[in-house]
């Protein structure tokens, strides 16, 4: 259920194991790279995080080849980026790690080429899923309706062992299991009430300035606004600004770019703005709560259902986090369909799916309980959150300078390394006892060289 990205990667990996494999999608595809009115996301920015990378390369080897050759912005962080953070500058140390950073629509489109050329794949376009089919103990398939043409409003099963729902954030499973006797997953939520609007620009020569491929100024508790550009793969750049609840920025293009002057905490972003071509209207998007749901707590649930994607676990997009999570839970149901150790169970692939995500949701729904406002039912921060926090915030003031500290949680950010990893002896040394290293006054406009 869904052709986004975790339903096609998830229906990429089923293909090994069933006679055949059905995508149903409410959409109907564009030759190319569009955007789907089923992904109002996609016209704001994206970044495909190294761990996200190393999962679609595990799972469509030369995937980054294909991804490159296509003009996919390749950014070296800290290296290529201006950023600034609670009241300081980034140093644009070596780079570190890279980030993708093309629109999600050309992404999407590569990946979906390579799924659907399976032989054992099938696409269902232009097509609802309306309920589900079997009961409590097992299901058995889906009711289906179409979207237009001569049948449209037509409705007729489509029989299947196994069901994974990848509808997204607006999963309708809760009422779908209720109404074959099932229990729905409970729902752990945190919303900070972010709200952002983009819109697509031009600089002169399709740059910013210089050496420079992008801006970000990330959001805290203490500076509630973020925002940035970064570039795509035509040459533009996607200018994005946030804020929270009962500030929502606007959508009208003039009031986007006084919303930007006059909120973020320098005008960088607004000066290149002022002298760029906007090429777009300003797009808005609202439905940024992190949500999990918890299938993997007993219940009285089918067997023969999954849930993989934003239906199972979605996060605040400023985190930049979803891509890769959904190519990182392909490679978690690859994994357990695979090992020879154990039988996978629903029960079992669940767990996995969901742990697949668990960094993500840590990092996220930790740094969202902590903004002002946050509400929802895992809003609340316990002594164990409150002693995390005040670490992680050392390790934060330290990263925008201090290279092994930067190293470290970049890693952990970018879905490459545990959490554990900032535990490090040298880690904790730099953290707990070592002086803040100096940041750059004004926003640097060259990298950093190598030391020697």
């Amino acid at each position: 259920m869904g052709g986004s990205l975790a339903g096609l990667l998830a229906a990429y990996v089923l293909a090994e194991h069933a006679d055949r494999v059905t995508v149903v999608e409410r959409d109907r595809f564009q030759d190319g790279a569009g955007h789907r009115s089923g992904v109002p996301q996609a016209r704001h920015p994206h970044v495909l995080l190294e761990g996200g990378q190393l999962a679609l390369e595990s799972l469509l080897p030369g995937f980054l080849a294909e991804l490159r050759a296509a003009r996919a912005p390749r950014v070296g962080m800290p290296s290529d980026m201006v950023q600034w953070q609670d009241g300081r500058w980034f140093r644009r140390l070596p780079t570190m790690s890279h980030i993708f950073t093309g629109s999600r629509a050309q992404l999407e489109e590569l990946v979906r080429r390579r799924v659907l050329a399976h032989p054992v794949i099938d696409v269902v376009e232009g097509t609802d899923v309306v309920g589900f089919l079997g009961d409590a103990s097992r299901l058995r398939g889906v009711l289906l309706r179409d979207r237009s043409g001569a049948s449209r409003g037509k409705e007729r099963a489509l029989e299947a062992d196994l069901v994974v729902d990848a509808s997204g954030r607006g999963t309708k499973a809760r009422q779908w299991l209720e109404a074959i006797g099932a229990e729905a997953a409970h729902e752990e939520t945190i919303d900070t009430g972010l709200a952002y609007s983009s819109r697509v620009y031009r600089g002169k020569g399709g740059v910013l300035d210089g050496d420079t491929r992008g801006y970000y100024v990330y959001p805290s508790p203490a500076q509630t606004h973020a925002g940035g550009a970064l570039p795509l793969e035509d040459g533009t750049h996607l200018v994005i600004v946030s804020g929270l609840r009962d500030d929502e920025p606007p959508t009208d293009d003039e009031q986007f770019v006084a919303y930007v002057k006059k909120r973020l905490p320098h005008p960088l972003l607004h000066r290149w703005m002022d002298e760029a071509e906007p090429v777009s209207s300003a797009f808005g998007y609202r439905r940024t709560a992190n949500i999990r749901r918890r299938y993997d707590l007993p219940g009285r649930r089918p067997a023969g259902f999954l849930a993989t994607g934003d239906a199972l676990c979605t996060f605040n997009p400023v985190y930049g986090q979803g891509m890769a999570v959904a190519a990182m839970s392909a490679v978690a149901l690859r994994d357990a369909l695979a090992d020879p150790r154990r039988t996978p169970t629903t029960r079992r692939v669940q767990e996995a799916l969901l742990e697949a995500s668990q960094q993500a949701w840590d990092i996220s729904a930790g740094a969202d309980r902590f903004m002002p406002g946050a509400v929802g039912t895992a809003a609340a921060a316990g002594p164990a959150d409150r002693a995390a926090n005040w670490y992680l915030q050392r390790v934060m003031e330290r990263y925008l300078a201090d290279p092994l500290v930067g190293s470290a949680f970049r890693a952990v950010l970018d879905l490459c390394a545990p959490v554990t990893s900032l535990f490090a002896p040298s880690v904790v040394r730099a953290v707990l006892f070592g002086p803040l290293t100096p940041t750059p006054t004004e926003p640097p406009t060259t990298p950093e060289e190598p030391a020697v």
